[in-house]
């Protein structure tokens, strides 16, 4: 097939839907495995981008590699899990000798426990499975209130015995800076939100934040919504920047009007839940009306902002729209379910890797900032 095969693609020839997809593709939801092999099988012969490295048994020769060997008794389903634990960044860092010596250890610094609902914990489990394959230990450390105020590791931490840090929500500019400084190479999963133009020495990995806002904004706009508001602590994060950036431009771009009073970007939830929602409700209550759309920085603001308008009597979708980001899982199961930014978690976790461990080889290397592609999911909180 001429240019890039996507899932509508796959969903056309099958005569499915692309939810049904979408489900096999990523290995969500409940499917019967005779539907799963079979849209696998169909991915694989057209060269959907996810398995283009895959070595699927029982496809015939056509969708092996030259040269490759099909595993027998594996049904289609059973490689697209063995895929899942594969990873083409394995492929790529094939040549990477195991860690000798004492530097044989992945650390993972946090300031936050990194719960089921949070993207991390499924790219976790990949960014670990595959450092295993590689012979590297991997460690969590929570660093305390106490570290970020003091610019001091975590006391279990051991500098010698540690190849590399990847680190999740550390958002703190000055802690930030100063791990930069110790010389161990270091990936930042997100990272924290531009200041004064300074730039960390050192890669980060992000999911795209900028395209399904532009095209939800617009696809909002031509059915009539055209007041649309921002609800996040836009220096809370970069990736919560950037989505803020996101809204703006595609605002200005699509001639929708900004609306000072519909954006709620000073304060974050985090810390205490309660005083957010009652200053969600104090601007909620001094609003002349609500705006046509309410879209949040991720879902977990989203869904702070559904309590509180449940607590005035206002209805979504009913009297204004409601938008997230992430896909938590809670945005599938509330009512109504969560309009929201899907992350996809495995394709962070191959590319965590491969950004570590290509610093670990190459230390020289320039700086980079890694994007990986996120999907627009239409729900009920805006009438899909």
């Amino acid at each position: 097939m001429a240019g890039r095969v996507t899932i509508q693609d796959i969903a056309d020839a099958l005569g499915v839907s692309r939810n049904t997809v979408s489900k096999a593709i990523n290995n969500t939801g409940i499917l019967a495995d005779a539907t799963r092999d079979r849209i696998l099988k169909k991915a694989v012969e057209m060269g959907y981008k996810q398995f283009s490295y895959v070595k699927f048994a029982n496809l015939g020769n056509s969708t092996r590699r030259p040269g490759t060997t099909p595993q027998a008794g594996l049904t289609i389903s059973q490689a697209a899990a063995q895929q899942q634990t594969a990873s083409p960044v394995l492929q790529d860092a094939s040549s990477v000798q195991p860690p000798t010596g004492g530097a044989n250890t992945i650390a993972l610094f946090t300031t936050s426990f990194l719960g089921n609902s949070h993207f991390a914990s499924t790219m976790l489990d990949k960014f670990q499975s595959e450092l295993t394959l590689l012979g590297y230990g991997f460690t969590m450390y929570r660093v305390s209130q106490a570290d970020l105020q003091q610019l001091t590791l975590p006391n279990s931490f051991h500098m010698e015995t540690t190849a590399g840090i990847i680190c999740f929500e550390m958002f703190s500019w000055a802690y930030s800076d100063m791990l930069c400084d110790l010389g161990i190479p270091i990936l930042f999963v997100d990272a924290p939100a531009p200041s004064n133009g300074r730039i960390l020495k050192a890669d980060r990995l992000l999911m795209e934040n900028r395209s399904n806002i532009f095209s939800l904004v617009a696809d909002l706009g031509r059915h009539g919504k055209k007041k649309i508001g921002y609800i996040g602590e836009r220096f809370h994060c970069l990736s919560f920047f950037e989505r803020y950036m996101a809204y703006r431009e595609a605002l200005i771009t699509l001639d929708l009007p900004y609306i000072p009073e519909y954006c709620l970007t000073e304060h974050d939830p985090g810390h205490a839940p309660e005083q957010y929602r009652q200053y969600l409700k104090d601007h909620f209550k001094n609003m002349k009306a609500l705006p046509d759309v309410f879209f949040c920085a991720n879902d977990f603001v989203a869904l702070e902002v559904l309590t509180v308008l449940r607590e005035l009597s206002y209805s979504v979708p009913q009297d204004v729209y409601l938008c997230g980001f992430d896909d938590s899982p809670e945005s599938r199961i509330v009512t109504p379910a969560l309009t929201t930014i899907h992350i996809h978690s495995q394709i962070m976790g191959f590319s965590a890797v491969q950004l570590l461990i290509s610093r670990i080889k190459e230390p020289t290397l320039n700086y980079r900032t890694i994007y990986t592609e996120t999907t627009l999911i239409r729900r009920a909180s805006t009438s899909d």
